[in-house]
């Protein structure tokens, strides 16, 4: 129950950091007169025309619960605008909001922000604790002592059928149990050779010459159930490190196109993250709710792709084969950019 609560309050969270970042594009009440109480500038409209400042002030505490719903509210009026374009066409609210259409739709900042909070808190309820331990604690012992137990395991099954025999009973589902047991001695026993004892893979720790990163990866190493705890409760607060770490690999397919600017690649960025955010977040609902594993790890696999290419086919006017290439392209920085992101994390002394 209370994780449930802390998901809805982390959701809330991000909608109302959404909305406060949001740009207002004519809301309001009804018209304010007087002098603006912050610069002085005598009003003629909703805001004050120098400063900026809203006309309508509260000092009451239901004014500022006011504050808090209109911050989530405002923000959901224009999200639904933006959602149907972000999911199915992309590559049309990529171009129409870098084209000025603005007042329409969530600004790109604002809804990463959003996605981003929801995704961890939804990971963070729905998706339990990550842990290592099933992974570490593969040795060659466990192994070896897996192999044993299927080996006495048949040895018993030997047993049981010469006694049926000696009965005169049926031993054809024993003799069926037996043969499936040698089968999974004979499978254990090629999979022990690839796996090395614990001091050999303690000796093969991976060394790139550079201090700080080797010594995250050694933390990482030593106890790898903190890092993907850090991961799971911490790494939210540097997502934003993927919109730089992804934008020279879209900037580079267009660099020679002067109609693009910087600024339209970081929209497009934005809102790509923004769209896997969203990805993460219903494939751990759907896998929370009992859908298989196996329809989830495809999801993951094509739609991203996907989307990539239509957002690409959409906001670049790009042919079909270009877009294919293109997006292909994008797929796999995509990897590097996460690679990236770990690095920084890892840098960064997120193990401390």
């Amino acid at each position: 129950m209370a994780s449930g609560i802390e998901a809805v309050g982390e959701a809330m969270t991000g909608a109302v950091v959404a909305g406060a970042v949001e740009p207002g594009h004519g809301e309001g009440g009804a018209a304010v007169h007087g002098d603006c109480l912050n610069c002085g500038t005598p009003l003629k409209g909703h805001y004050c025309h120098a400063c900026g400042q809203n006309g309508h002030l509260h000092r009451s505490l239901g004014g500022f619960a006011h504050d808090i719903m209109h911050g989530v509210l405002h923000f959901e009026g224009k999200f639904w605008n933006t959602l149907p374009l972000l999911l199915f066409k992309p590559g049309e609210l990529t171009r129409r909001y870098i084209a000025g259409e603005r007042a329409k739709f969530v600004s790109p900042v604002a809804l990463f922000l959003f996605s981003v909070f929801l995704m961890f808190a939804v990971v963070n309820n729905l998706a339990g604790s990550w842990s290592a331990n099933e992974y570490r604690s593969l040795t060659r012992a466990n192994v070896e002592q897996e192999i044993g137990d299927l080996e006495e395991r048949a040895t018993r099954l030997e047993s049981r059928i010469e006694k049926a025999r000696a009965a005169g009973e049926d031993t054809a589902e024993l003799e069926q149990r037996l043969a499936s047991t040698r089968e999974n001695i004979e499978a254990t026993k090629l999979f022990a050779d690839k796996v090395k004892p614990a001091a050999e893979a303690e000796k093969d720790t991976f060394k790139t010459g550079w201090a700080k990163l080797d010594k995250g990866i050694a933390a990482v190493n030593d106890n790898p159930d903190l890092f993907l705890y850090r991961m799971q409760t911490s790494a939210y607060k540097f997502s934003w490190l993927l919109i730089p770490l992804s934008l020279p690999f879209v900037w580079i397919l267009f660099f020679w196109k002067r109609q693009y600017r910087f600024y339209d690649h970081l929209v497009f960025v934005t809102l790509s993250i923004t769209f896997m955010s969203l990805l993460v977040t219903t494939l751990t609902i759907l896998g929370a709710v009992g859908v298989s594993s196996t329809a989830i790890a495809l999801a993951a696999m094509i739609v991203p792709p996907v989307h990539i290419y239509k957002q690409v086919r959409g906001a670049y006017r790009s042919r079909r084969i270009t877009a294919l290439f293109r997006a292909s392209f994008l797929v796999m920085s995509a990897f590097v950019a996460l690679s990236l992101f770990l690095t920084i994390l890892l840098v960064m002394g997120i193990m401390k």
